[in-house]
């Protein structure tokens, strides 16, 4: 990467995971991103947390600077010794006006280079179903844009075998009956799709002297593309975007931003319009005093049981900050659920015993086998958990230390208004559930379906007098995905942290 040089990166047509490597890296080494609307916020996040993001447009009708301005503050920012990356939708050099903005580099003097990007119609064509070619159909393909229905010359453009049309949308009747006039046949299979590649990717097929009429009744809205060819027939067996289980469904999700990673991208693959809205976020312990006690006679413990990742991370970080390290745990060790057990052995760390499930019961009938009498038991977890296991503990004469290593706190960021009414809302732990209702009000959940990763976060949403429609099992991220998929409820007690 070299400083004083502008980026022209192709953002692709929407799915932030079609960017480019190439496009990835040059991002990741900015120091200002100049970017239109259709760039989405995960691309803006590849960004250092440092650079400068600026949106510069281009919105039909809305221009936040003119494109003389954008070549300026490109300039500008180059010539300020700065990494320059200018992210623009689709490809940069297919009407994205990526050649009128090297052209004012090239005569500043300003270095540049040029990253392409999957454009549109590509995006179109694996998201719909409809290949651009096909040697039953067409060899030809020609694009071309609409907005400006009177430099076309129709009487060229009518005879081509698959029309794909930028910025047609605000005109598409005028372009319907130019194509017809000049001998397309209105039998033309046509679509118009609004942000293909992305889960809200609308879709309306008709044929050709119908498409018009389609659009305005489903209140398509522009960006959009339209294709018009005899390829669109294929649509109907091609199609495998809009038929992922999760299509057209918005999940919420309440975890944790740092755990909610895996859920998100797994709803992701499944089609589903996510968004990450934790209610929650892991806070420092209100006092460290009993865990260094209890760091500090580690060779005295016979078991240590951890009931969640964020419990055996928060541990290992106090178990850093002290003078000891994992040479210092003889003790046996207990995980509940398969996450936690992963977190510990990602530290070559052998886990001793799990319950076959992830209950504070089935933990206990675990232990059946195993004299408890006088034992010496360490249990680090959050500030507020259920009481099960202590309690059970002490009355088999265990000597149990629970000593508090992180507390679940609400960002304050929960409290402002959700972007959208989403269709799905998932909850991981009680404390989801509360800091959920305490920021939005339970209103907000009286017209949404509810997943629950198990009956103890279910019966605290039933609480609030709401309905749980689907309920997770196993209880893990995994059981919580299939419960989507498999809405149903399933009765039992289970243990839940978060």
């Amino acid at each position: 990467m070299k400083a004083g040089t502008v980026y022209l990166v192709g953002a692709g047509p929407g799915d932030p995971e079609l960017l480019t490597l190439k496009g990835q890296r040059i991002l990741a080494c900015a120091d200002s991103v100049l970017y239109d609307h259709l760039a989405s916020d995960e691309l803006l996040a590849l960004a250092p947390a440092a650079a400068e993001r600026l949106y510069v447009g281009k919105k039909k009708s809305e221009h936040a600077f003119s494109q003389d301005e954008i070549s300026r503050l490109l300039i500008e920012r180059a010539r300020a010794g700065k990494t320059v990356v200018r992210l623009k939708g689709g490809d940069p050099y297919l009407f994205g006006r990526g050649g009128e903005e090297v052209e004012a580099l090239a005569a500043a003097g300003i270095p540049f280079e040029v990253v392409p990007g999957v454009t549109s119609p590509l995006g179109v064509a694996a998201y719909c179903g409809v290949p651009l070619t096909h040697r039953e159909h067409t060899s030809v393909v020609t694009m071309l844009t609409g907005h400006e229905v009177d430099k076309i010359e129709w009487a060229k453009v009518a005879g081509c075998e698959t029309l794909v049309i930028f910025m047609g949308l605000t005109t598409i009747a005028e372009i319907v009956e130019r194509l017809i006039a000049h001998g397309r046949s209105p039998e033309t299979p046509a679509l118009a799709v609004r942000w293909a590649t992305r889960p809200d990717q609308h879709t309306v097929t008709a044929p050709l002297r119908e498409l018009p009429a389609a659009i305005r009744e489903a209140h398509l809205k522009p960006p959009a593309t339209i294709v018009i060819g005899d390829v669109v027939s294929l649509r109907a067996k091609l199609d495998w975007f809009e038929k992922l289980p999760l299509f057209g469904k918005t999940v919420l999700i309440t975890r944790a931003a740092e755990q909610a990673g895996t859920l998100s991208a797994t709803l992701r693959r499944l089609g589903a319009c996510v968004i990450e809205w934790p209610t929650i976020a892991i806070g420092p312990a209100a006092d460290y005093g009993p865990v260094d006690r209890a760091i500090e006679q580690l060779d005295g413990y016979d078991w240590i049981i951890f009931t969640s990742v964020n419990g055996v991370r928060c541990f290992l970080e106090r178990l850093d900050r002290s003078r000891r390290d994992l040479r210092s745990i003889p003790a046996r060790v207990c995980t509940i659920g398969p996450a936690t057990r992963r977190a510990v052995e990602a530290l070559h760390l052998k886990v001793d015993l799990t319950p076959p499930e992830y209950v504070a019961e089935s933990l206990m009938e675990a232990f059946a086998g195993e004299t408890l009498e006088g034992k010496r038991v360490l249990l680090p977890r959050a500030a507020v958990a259920r009481d099960l296991i202590p309690t059970e503990f002490t009355r088999r004469g265990a000597h149990i230390d629970v000593v508090e290593v992180y507390r679940t706190v609400m960002p304050d960021a929960a409290r402002t208004p959700l972007p959208a009414r989403p269709d799905w809302v998932t909850f991981t732990s009680s404390s989801t559930v509360h800091n959920f209702v305490e920021a939005q009000g339970v209103e907000r959940l009286r017209d949404v379906s509810i997943a629950s990763i198990g009956p103890v976060t279910s019966e605290t949403v039933r609480s609030y007098g709401l309905t749980v429609a689907a309920e997770a099992r196993p209880y893990t991220v995994d059981g919580l995905v299939s419960a989507l998929l498999l809405p149903s409820t399933r009765p039992g007690r289970y243990f839940e942290d978060e």
